[in-house]
């Protein structure tokens, strides 16, 4: 128990992090497209309070790092008026990317600094010696930035599965023929409840195949 305690202590300011950068980042390109209603209440921060849904937040991701399952999650939607962007359906598409493509930036910026701290003290990860402070500080930071990029992998892979309300949802939403939205916006009103079913069910677990993937790629294995 004391160990998925100190597990939650490394993930969860990691987890805020990244989902606050994702939610300022689908603001942000909302703000750049002609739309200022998030920047108006102050979503483009990373400040984690004005992002936080006690949902996806704080039970989902703590639930998932206290039972060691996938750590998944979303933050308070962020809010957008069609009528001031140009092309609605194209710029909900990129509004809905940015947030996964912030979270895959973030993986690449964790991975560059494991890859520095391990070129800096010009160490292997199983040469650090516990006792001695420097090692340590290395080797604690080292494992911050592995979170990082398994974090972030799997944030943008799960808001990229296609079902609303998540963004891949958006994203294939905006890429359909007008002859599909019907259906589509059909299918949305049940979406929810996939997700609940892929959650309890365990099928979200499948996600880590491409997350470790992905992450032996970044990080200096």
């Amino acid at each position: 128990m004391q160990q998925r305690f100190v597990e939650l202590l490394l993930f969860y300011p990691v987890f805020l992090f990244s989902l606050s950068l994702h939610e300022a980042a689908h603001a942000w390109m909302s703000n750049r497209l002609g739309d200022a209603t998030a920047r108006y209440l102050g979503r483009i921060t990373l400040n984690p309070l004005p992002h936080m849904d006690m949902l996806g937040t704080a039970f989902l991701p703590i639930f998932g790092i206290l039972t060691q399952s996938p750590v998944i999650g979303w933050g308070k939607p962020v809010p957008v008026d069609t009528r001031y962007l140009k092309n609605p359906r194209r710029d909900h598409l990129w509004i809905a990317l940015m947030g996964p493509l912030s979270n895959i930036f973030l993986a690449c910026v964790f991975a560059f600094f494991a890859r520095g701290l391990l070129t800096t003290v010009d160490l292997f990860l199983n040469e650090f010696t516990a006792g001695d402070v420097g090692s340590s500080l290395v080797k604690g930071l080292f494992s911050i930035c592995q979170i990082g990029v398994f974090l972030n992998l799997m944030l943008a892979l799960f808001n990229l599965l296609p079902m609303p309300p998540l963004d891949g949802g958006a994203i294939l939403r905006g890429l359909l023929p007008d002859s599909l939205l019907h259906v589509f916006d059909q299918f949305s009103q049940y979406s929810f409840l996939i997700l609940l079913l892929f959650f309890m069910t365990g099928i979200l677990k499948y996600l880590l195949i491409p997350v470790m993937y992905f992450a032996h790629l970044l990080l200096p294995f």
